[in-house]
Order: C-alpha cells, then sequence, then structure tokens
C-alpha cells in the first residue's frame, strides 16, 4: 500500500489556533473548579456559603453552557458570518463575563457572567477548530495536528488549575476571576494580529468549502446542493460517535466531584478529609487533581498523533472512532475501580497517589478519543454544515453536564460502603456499555466511508 508521508512542520496559523484555546482553557477551567468550589465555600471565607450539591449544579451548568452554544455559533460561521470573525467576537465576549464575575457578590451576577461567557465560547470554540482544520492539505495530517492541539489546550487548564488557583487564598475569588478576563482579552490580541498568518482560511463562511485535502474535494458541497446519500451517513456517523461519548463525558466529569467533596478538604467549607493530600510540608490544592489531568494530555498530544499516522498508514488503517471512542468509555470506567480500591485499601485515609492514578485513566480515556473528533468531523462533513457540526460535538458534554449531577445526587453519601458500592456499580455499567461499543463497531464503521 502506497502511503504519503506526513509533514512533521506545522504552519504557523496553526500555532495561532492552538494558542487561542491555550489562554481560552486556561481561563475556563480555572473559572469551573472555582464555581464549584467558591458557591459551596462560607461567606466568611470569601464564598457564597451555599451547599456542595448546589456548587456542582452551578459549576455543571456553567459547562453545559458553555457546549450548548457551539452549535449555534457553527451555524452562523456555516452561512452568515466568516468564522475568523466570530472567533475574534466570541474570545472578547468572554473576557467581559470574566470581568463581570471580577465584581460578583451575588448570584444575580455569576448568571450573568454564565450567559456572556457561554454566548462567546458559542461563537469560539467549534469555529477556532474550524479555522485550523482549513490550514492542512492533506487529511492524514489533522489527526496528529488535533491531537497536539489537545496538548496546547491543556497546557491552559494546567496553568490555570496550578498555578492560578494559588492566588485564590491571597486575593479572592473575584480577583482571579479578573485574571481570567485579561487572559481572554490578551487572546482576542493576539489572534486578531496574528491573523495574516491564517491566509484565506476562515475568511467566508464554511459554507464555501475551503478544505484543501483531496477527499473534501471528491464530495459536492456546495451550499445550494442536496445532500447526498453518503453525506447523510456520515453525518448520522457523526451524530451516533456525539451520543456515545455522552456516556464517557457523563462519567468523566462526575469523577471530579468525590475527589472534590469525598476524598478533597475544601478549606472552609467543612468537608471530612478521606485523602492525604501532605506532601513534606505541601498541602496539595485539589484542583491539582484537574492538573494531573492536564498534564497528563499535554504529554500524550504528541505521543498519541504520532500513533494515529502511524496506524493510519497500515494496510488496514487506524482504529475506528467508534472503537477508540469505546476504549475511552472502558478506560474511564477502570479509573472508578480504582477510586473504589483506593477508598477500601485507604479505610478513611487514601494516599494521593491512588488519586493521581485515577486521573491518568481518566486522562488517557479522554486521549483515545476526545481530541479526534474535531478532526473525525473535519473529514467527514458535508461543508455546509461543518461549522454547526464542529458545534454538535460537543453537545456530548452538555448533555452529561444535565446528567452528572443527578447522578452525583444520587450517590452523594458520607458512609464508605454506600461510595463503594455505588461507584463500583456505576464502573461495572461503562466498562459493559464501552464493551458492547466496541465489539459493535464493525457495523458502525462502514457509515465513516459510505459514498
Amino acid at each position: 500500500m502506497e502511503t504519503t508521508p506526513v509533514k512533521t512542520k506545522k504552519p504557523f496559523g496553526f500555532y495561532v489556533c492552538a494558542l487561542g484555546f491555550t489562554f481560552e482553557r486556561c481561563a475556563f477551567y480555572t473559572a469551573k473548579y472555582m464555581l464549584a468550589i467558591w458557591i459551596a465555600t462560607t461567606a466568611a471565607s470569601g464564598g457564597l456559603g451555599m451547599t456542595s450539591a448546589q456548587g456542582v449544579q452551578i459549576s455543571a451548568w456553567f459547562v453545559a453552557a458553555t457546549y450548548i452554544t457551539p452549535t449555534f455559533g457553527g451555524y452562523i460561521a456555516d452561512y452568515w458570518l466568516s468564522p475568523r470573525l466570530c472567533v475574534a467576537a466570541g474570545m472578547v465576549m468572554m473576557g467581559v463575563g470574566y470581568m463581570l464575575a471580577w465584581q460578583a457578590s451575588s448570584m444575580g451576577m455569576v448568571w450573568l457572567m454564565i450567559i456572556l461567557v457561554a454566548l462567546g465560547t458559542g461563537l469560539f470554540k467549534g469555529n477556532l477548530s474550524g479555522v485550523n482544520a482549513l490550514l492542512f492539505n492533506d487529511e492524514k495530517e489533522l489527526n496528529e495536528a488535533f491531537s497536539i492541539q489537545y496538548s496546547f489546550v491543556n497546557v491552559g487548564s494546567f496553568i490555570g488549575t496550578t498555578f492560578l488557583v494559588l492566588l485564590i487564598p491571597a486575593f479572592g475569588f473575584n480577583f482571579v476571576f479578573m485574571i481570567c478576563g485579561v487572559l481572554l482579552l490578551i487572546d482576542a490580541l493576539w489572534f486578531i494580529f496574528n491573523s495574516r498568518s491564517l491566509g484565506e482560511a476562515g475568511k467566508k463562511p464554511f459554507k464555501i468549502d475551503q478544505r484543501q485535502f483531496e477527499s473534501a474535494g471528491k464530495k459536492d458541497n456546495a451550499a445550494d446542493t442536496k445532500l447526498t446519500s453518503g453525506d447523510k451517513k456520515r453525518i448520522v456517523a457523526i451524530i451516533l460517535v456525539t451520543l456515545f461519548s455522552v456516556v464517557f463525558w457523563t462519567v468523566w466529569y462526575l469523577a471530579y466531584m468525590p475527589a472534590y467533596f469525598y476524598f478533597g478538604y475544601g478549606d472552609g467549607a467543612g468537608f471530612i478529609e478521606r485523602a492525604n493530600w501532605v506532601i513534606g510540608s505541601f498541602k496539595v490544592p485539589t484542583s491539582y487533581f484537574d492538573s494531573m489531568n492536564a498534564l497528563t494530555c499535554i504529554v500524550l498530544g504528541p505521543v498519541l498523533g504520532r500513533l494515529w499516522t502511524k496506524l493510519a498508514a497500515r494496510p488496514k488503517g487506524d482504529m475506528s472512532m467508534f472503537k477508540k471512542t469505546a476504549l475511552g468509555m472502558m478506560l474511564v470506567g477502570v479509573s472508578y475501580l480504582v477510586m473504589v480500591l483506593a477508598d477500601v485499601v485507604g479505610d478513611g485515609k487514601t494516599g494521593i497517589l491512588w488519586l493521581a492514578l485515577v486521573s491518568l485513566l481518566m486522562s488517557v480515556g479522554e486521549m483515545v478519543f476526545s481530541p479526534l473528533g474535531n478532526s473525525f468531523i473535519a473529514k467527514l462533513a458535508p461543508a455546509k454544515m461543518m461549522g454547526l457540526l464542529l458545534g454538535v460535538w460537543t453537545i456530548a458534554v452538555f448533555f452529561s453536564q444535565m446528567i452528572y449531577p443527578v447522578i452525583y445526587a444520587l450517590l452523594e453519601t458520607d458512609v464508605p460502603k454506600d461510595f463503594q458500592m455505588g461507584y463500583g456499580v456505576l464502573a461495572g455499567v461503562v466498562i459493559v456499555l464501552g464493551l458492547i461499543l466496541w465489539f459493535g463497531s464493525k457495523s458502525l464503521d462502514a457509515l465513516e466511508t459510505a459514498e
């Protein structure tokens, strides 16, 4: 089988887009973490004095809102506005939203921040990935490019949850929200002043097919043509992968809540401490559970990117997106089993290395399939629906935010036996669903290559 070597050098525009995610994700993951803790921290310690369940719910709504709006933002970029204009406007809106949280002292201001950040994310998230995809002329470069982009995403997450959160004890939650706002305004300036490096990519709505790789050119994707049978089957494949990933993201986000509240310590919030978060004389912030995830993703991005390129060069090609999704589900299910085992072995005082292993397994599961969603869609989607479908990919996270707080409320307990039973059963369910998808993927794979 003849193969064309994949270029290792990326265009400068790729780094403009990738760093755009770094700034934005630094602010987002810092805010996500702070919301859950801030709301459940006593007023005397600078919080809003609500319950942990309320903190979980508000944090979930924040994430959910930012993962439903890219569908609408993508539709706007498909038909009406330049995707590049959408991205820049979205960055500014998010910055203004975080600035509002800087001045917030009530839930009304918090909700206004959530609305502005969600609308800005809608214009930003999928469209920036879409612009980045247009910079490549070989589809075999996309899996690797988006895996590396995912590392840039997690550089932002790592900086936020590792370093920015350390400012909270000294300066308070509101001040750190201000830093988040400044980061987004810098992000907008970075993107706008480097837009020349993007060439023509994203200047026109996505309905005008600007993809350069050969397989895209084989499809008749003009905005005024009807969808072919192959187009419809590929859309079904995109939607099915998105639906299966709902299961993954539900348990993935849920895993953070036991780390924060069951095993965590939550200074000022009165939680029982069931894990030893002290290393030497340093008390590890619970946000470092997030940092472990980000660090793993940073390291694995280039490694897995090269792996997908090598697998694609085989006569039978790479693993399908359905199998990768199934593998991700099974790995996060195993992470739950480790969490349960850690509680049994720790007997009320779990070692922090157990939690690090939980985060590692979750992160590997995430990296196996999540970065490839944008690549998958950029290759398969009809041009006139590319922005919309890039937004649809994020809907899985939206639904997960609606589901996991309900599961958390059902499983929330201070009784170890109940915790172990509840999360153990959940682990078994997720692993079984992953196995079903893995062994049933053969018939689903045909949708990806439908003509």
